[in-house]
């Protein structure tokens, strides 16, 4: 299959024998269009067609991992009832995809990872993330309840506690931060995240295939057990792009501002 052409917004590369490197890109920090959100949802079924595969690395271009969704992505939910159910199993499969790839998958989390981008970054089996990096989950700071990943991971990760904390105030974490808390594997130094997360992948792309992935599939039962409470966060929180809260945190965003909530 020609990933390539069948996914004109994603870069393939194979910097190492096994490990395929998936790059995305945007207009602004590599604010996610549309057709990149498809993307990212889409591609992961169709990896397992893919000779010679072993490790997948995901980034962004350019320095950046991406700030979420871009406006673009977001009219097109408030302006078509299609385009927001499109887009809600688009956002179930964007998580779920990488925890379902037979193969394992790295995560360089270079600049900022905000909402459906610390979603990937999250949703990969291991994040190698800049100390400096900016990481941030959104949704409330933009009137949505926390879905996409944040009900499902934070308190699998960082406990009960600590993900209501940084859920409900919306405060950003640096990825040494994050590290410390345990929601990144690895946080290192901002110029080498590329360098290490490179490392990682291509030593697990020359590790026992099977084993691996059979490894994955039973320690992501954790995950699968908590799928009903992502699910739920998930309608809960496209519910919300229909509220007056999203209005003002639309306004906020683009005036660069808090929101100011009724």
């Amino acid at each position: 299959m020609d990933l390539a052409a069948r996914y004109p917004s994603l870069g393939f590369a194979w910097p190492r024998p096994g490990v395929l490197e998936i790059t995305f890109r945007g207009d602004k920090l590599n604010a996610l269009s549309p057709e990149a959100h498809r993307a990212l949802a889409r591609v992961w079924k169709d990896l397992e067609g893919v000779e010679g595969l072993r490790a997948v690395l995901l980034r962004g271009e350019g320095g950046v991992f991406s700030a979420g969704g871009s406006f673009a992505l977001i009219e097109e939910m408030r302006a078509s009832r299609e385009a927001l159910l499109r887009v809600f199993w688009e956002a179930r499969d964007l998580v779920l995809g990488p925890m379902d790839c037979p193969y394992p998958v790295v995560a360089a989390v270079e600049g900022v990872a905000v909402g459906a981008g610390l979603a990937l970054a999250l949703a990969a089996d291991i994040a190698v993330v800049g100390k400096g990096a900016r990481l941030l989950d959104g949704h409330l700071r933009l009137g949505v309840a926390a879905g996409d990943h944040a009900v499902l991971l934070w308190p699998l990760l960082v406990g009960l506690a600590k993900a209501k904390y940084h859920l409900f105030l919306n405060e950003p974490l640096t990825g040494e931060e994050a590290e410390r808390l345990g929601l990144v594997a690895l946080a290192v130094e901002d110029e080498g995240v590329y360098a290490k997360a490179l490392e990682v992948a291509e030593r697990l792309a020359k590790g026992p295939k099977e084993a691996l992935r059979h490894t994955k599939h039973a320690l992501n039962g954790w995950l699968r057990a908590f799928l009903p409470q992502f699910e739920v966060s998930l309608a809960l929180e496209f519910l919300g792009f229909s509220g007056e809260e999203l209005e003002e945190g639309l306004r906020a965003l683009r005036e660069k501002r808090p929101p100011r909530f009724p």
